[in-house]
C-alpha cells in the first residue's frame, strides 16, 4: 500500500532551456529531507510532453541514482500509443522505478475494451507495479467504474491516481480499494474529502513547496483525525487555489522561483504568467508563509 504524501516533481531547467540536474538533484534531496513520502517524476507537473526521449531517460537514470530508494520513485510512463506506453514502462522499471504511472490515451480517446488492453499490456511489461491515471481534465476521458473493477484485480496493478475532482465517481472507485489496490487523491485541495473516503495519500502539487505542511494533512487524515485535517486544509486552500490560477505548472514554477528555488522558467507551449495573476500570487504566497515548510 503506497501512501502518505508523494510530489508530483516540477522539472527544473536552465536560463538555456537545458534540464538543470544539479538542481533536480537538490529538489529530491530536499523532498527526502522533509518528510515527503514518495517522488514522482516526468508527469504532468514534470512538463514530460515536452522532454525528448533522451532526457526523459537521463532524468530517470539519474534520479534512481540519487533517490536510491529511500522512498518511493514514480516515473510517468504513459502514452496515448499503447506500444509506447509499454515500452517506456518496462525500460523505466528495469531502470529502478519503484512504480510507474500511467495515464490513459489522450487524443485519441478508446472505448472500455480498449482501455482495458491498454493497461494489461503495460502491466503485464513492467516489471514494477503500474498506478493507473485518471485526469479527464487533461485527457478527455474517465476510466469506466466496470474498467477500474476489472483492472484493479491485476496483480501487476496495484493503484489509482484519482484526479477527476468528482467525489461522487472516486466514491465508486473506492469500493474497490483494498490491500492490493489503493487510491490517491490527485487533487490539493481536496485532500481531506478523499482520504475520508479511502485514499491512502495525495500527489500533490502543493508538496512542491508546503512538503511539511501536506504531509500533515496526510498524517492527520491517516490517524483520522478528519476535524485537525480540514481546519489545515482550509488554512492552505488559498495557497492551493494561487496554484491553479492558470495551467499547471505555470504557477508553481513562479511560485518556487519566488520563494528562491531558483527552479527556471517552461518549455513551450507554456508561456509566462501574466503579470496580474504574479501579483495576486505573490501576495498569497506572503500571507502563507507559516504554511510554507
Amino acid at each position: 500500500m503506497l501512501k502518505g504524501s508523494i510530489v508530483a516533481l516540477v522539472t527544473p531547467f536552465k536560463k538555456s532551456g537545458e534540464v538543470n540536474y544539479d538542481k533536480l538533484g537538490e529538489l529530491l534531496e530536499y523532498h527526502i529531507q522533509n518528510k515527503t513520502d514518495g517522488i514522482v517524476i516526468l508527469g504532468t507537473t514534470g512538463e514530460a510532453s515536452t522532454l525528448s526521449f533522451e532526457e526523459e531517460e537521463k532524468i530517470v537514470r539519474y534520479s534512481v541514482e540519487k533517490v536510491n530508494h529511500r522512498v518511493p520513485l514514480i516515473v510517468g510512463s504513459g502514452s496515448n500509443e499503447t506500444d509506447k506506453a509499454v515500452k517506456m514502462s518496462k525500460k523505466y522499471s528495469e531502470m529502478g522505478a519503484d512504480y510507474v504511472l500511467v495515464i490513459t490515451p489522450y487524443y485519441n480517446k478508446t472505448n472500455e475494451s480498449g482501455l482495458i488492453k491498454h493497461f494489461t499490456m503495460v502491466a503485464n511489461a513492467s516489471l514494477c507495479p503500474v498506478i493507473l491515471y485518471n485526469v479527464p481534465g487533461r485527457t478527455g476521458m474517465s476510466i469506466p467504474i466496470s474498467a477500474i473493477e476489472v483492472l484493479s484485480k491485476h496483480s501487476n496493478i496495484c493503484g489509482i491516481k484519482e484526479a477527476s475532482g468528482n467525489i461522487s465517481y472516486s466514491s465508486m472507485v473506492a469500493k474497490y480499494v483494498s490491500e492490493d489496490f489503493f487510491m490517491l487523491s490527485g487533487n490539493d485541495d481536496i485532500i481531506v474529502p478523499m482520504m475520508s473516503i479511502g485514499a491512502s495519500g495525495v500527489i500533490s502539487v502543493l508538496a512542491n513547496i508546503a512538503p511539511q505542511t501536506t504531509a500533515e494533512i496526510v498524517k492527520l487524515c491517516l490517524e483520522q483525525n478528519y476535524i485537525q485535517a480540514n481546519q489545515l486544509q482550509q488554512e492552505v486552500l488559498p495557497l492551493i487555489s494561487s496554484l491553479f490560477m492558470e495551467v499547471n505548472p505555470i504557477p508553481i514554477k513562479e511560485a518556487m522561483n519566488y520563494l528562491g528555488f531558483e527552479v527556471g522558467g517552461y518549455r513551450m507551449p507554456l508561456d509566462e504568467m501574466a503579470l496580474v495573476n504574479k501579483e495576486k500570487l505573490y501576495k498569497i504566497l506572503d500571507k502563507s508563509r507559516r504554511n510554507i515548510r
